[in-house]
């Protein structure tokens, strides 16, 4: 019986071993400045991020031709990057943390550090930013920075070469005002309220916690208008709390960001302008609020701002989306004629083609 199960496991060694050789196997080799290799198991991970993204409309694999197209696009990214470097494009990784934070903080609908980026995912869902981007997109945050950063490079360095094209793309009048005639019925306000929100996280001392917001509403209460810019100033020079105005709709989807249940959502919106609650805990924090304004629901027109204390009209925001959708188009397709001119046989090996490669990327 040992001997069969020492069997089982040589056999089991070698089929693991197989595997990893597979994912070793070299699929292509671009080289325009400097050899870079795409293995299979670089495919492999590009995939698992493209699925990721896919997944909450169902898709959980990829075809043949699929799994070809991604292998291309990582050639062209690569070949990219490498004519970039050559071309003295570069950014620095502050860029890349920038661009990364802000990439969230417009989810979040605030601007936050990268250590309060964590704290916050670790309040909603448990896991750390490493944790929450490994699940979300197959890649840990050093992971993502990379990826980001190539994107970037890559980006501007299409930009350059295509420039005055791109920025020749607009959205016209017509286009506008037909976007708005078959979307009108989204052009909505809800019932909003404008706040000044103060949340001081509980972390490891819940007591202390508390106190720091009870100090801050007492300091509130006082002087609110002198009050509200100190708190705002100390929160931004690193202090535990957050704490700014913020727009608050009546939704459910609202409440569930705030970490409040639909009842505290429809009394706060019986509450009048100059109000300033008391301090109320969360799982996650101490918060207290001051209503600062109130905005009934209402139809948008054309010419109406698309939000409260905004100068941006609905004409505006559309041509706005329209004009980046058309860009981002042209973009695409001048980032593939760029890959295209710099896809030659000096700069790219190929090393897998045909049943070969079809063989490689049954998986």
């Amino acid at each position: 019986m040992k001997r069969f199960a020492l069997g089982l496991a040589f056999i089991f060694g070698m089929a693991v071993s197989a595997f990893a050789q597979n994912d070793l196997q070299p699929l292509a080799v671009v080289k325009l400045s400097k050899p870079e290799t795409i293995t299979v198991k670089t495919l492999k991970a590009r995939v698992n991020f493209v699925l990721k993204q896919y997944e909450p409309y169902g898709m959980t694999e990829l075809s043949l031709e699929q799994k070809k197209e991604v292998l291309e696009n990582l050639i062209t990214e690569k070949l990219i990057n490498q004519a970039a470097a050559k071309d003295g494009l570069s950014i620095t990784d502050s860029q890349v943390n920038e661009q990364f934070l802000k990439t969230f903080s417009q989810q979040l609908g605030q601007n936050v550090t990268e250590a309060q980026l964590n704290d916050l995912i670790k309040q909603r869902t448990g896991k750390s930013l490493d944790e929450y981007l490994k699940e979300n997109s197959g890649m840990n945050t050093a992971e993502y920075k990379a990826y980001l950063k190539n994107q970037i490079i890559a980006q501007q360095y299409v930009l350059k070469q295509k420039h005055d094209a791109i920025a020749g793309v607009q959205a016209s009048d017509e286009e506008i005002r037909k976007a708005y005639e078959m979307n009108k019925a989204t052009f909505v306000w809800n019932d909003m309220v404008r706040l000044f929100l103060v949340m001081v996280p509980k972390d490891s001392d819940a007591a202390n916690a508390k106190k720091t917001a009870m100090d801050l509403r007492a300091s509130y209460e006082k002087k609110p208008a002198t009050a509200a810019n100190d708190i705002k100033n100390s929160e931004k020079n690193g202090t535990a709390y957050r704490a700014g105005d913020i727009i608050v709709q009546k939704t459910s989807q609202q409440a569930q960001q705030l970490g409040w249940n639909y009842d505290k959502i429809l009394e706060l919106f019986g509450k009048e302008t100059g109000y300033l609650s008391e301090i109320t805990e969360t799982d996650r924090d101490f918060q207290f609020y001051a209503v600062l304004k109130k905005y009934d629901a209402k139809m948008l027109g054309i010419s109406d701002v698309v939000q409260p204390e905004s100068n941006v009209t609905v004409y505006e925001y559309i041509k706005e989306n329209l004009t980046s959708q058309k860009q981002n188009q042209y973009f695409s397709q001048a980032a593939k004629d760029v890959g295209k001119e710099l896809d030659t046989a000096a700069n790219v090996e190929r090393k897998k083609t045909g049943e070969a490669l079809d063989k490689l990327l049954d998986w």
